[in-house]
């Protein structure tokens, strides 16, 4: 069993795809709801910029990484914020990490609902139709972080 944190990494088709969701999001385009995220690097300091599907459940928003704990994950819990950007229209935001599985779990359902089609393969056979308990298996490898809108 590996120590290191779940991550499927982007391959060169995905990285390719996910370049041009996020060009399309700079300048206006939102594919389904995809903005692109900007959160500065936790030891470079600089911007990181990367296509997400913001997710609304409850009436709030959220991040969900359906890949696992990625580059950009790691950087939110360092910023504890950062940028959604469709075209010119900017929103900062702030980020807390849902830690608590059981409180991820309705939230993780309905991403699953609305997103499986394009992130089922990162879930390992976990789909929205999965028991309570196939998804709070698959929670700790999938990071949610609650967004709050800056002011």
């Amino acid at each position: 069993m590996s120590s290191s944190p779940h991550y499927i990494k982007a391959g060169p088709v995905a990285r390719r795809f996910n370049d041009l969701v996020g060009r399309l999001a700079r300048h206006g385009i939102s594919l389904l709801g995809s903005a692109e995220l900007s959160v500065r690097g936790r030891k470079s300091g600089r911007m990181q910029r990367i296509p997400v599907n913001p997710h609304g459940h409850g009436g709030k928003r959220y991040l969900v990484s359906a890949r696992g704990h990625s580059q950009w994950v790691r950087n939110m819990r360092v910023a504890g914020g950062g940028e959604l950007r469709v075209g010119r229209k900017i929103r900062t935001f702030s980020a807390t990490e849902v830690v608590d599985d059981a409180e991820k779990l309705p939230i993780l359902r309905a991403y699953l609902k609305r997103w499986g089609w394009e992130v089922n393969q990162y879930f390992q056979g976990v789909t929205a139709q999965s028991s309570d308990e196939e998804i709070l298996a698959a929670a700790l490898d999938h990071p949610v972080f609650l967004i709050t809108e800056n002011t």
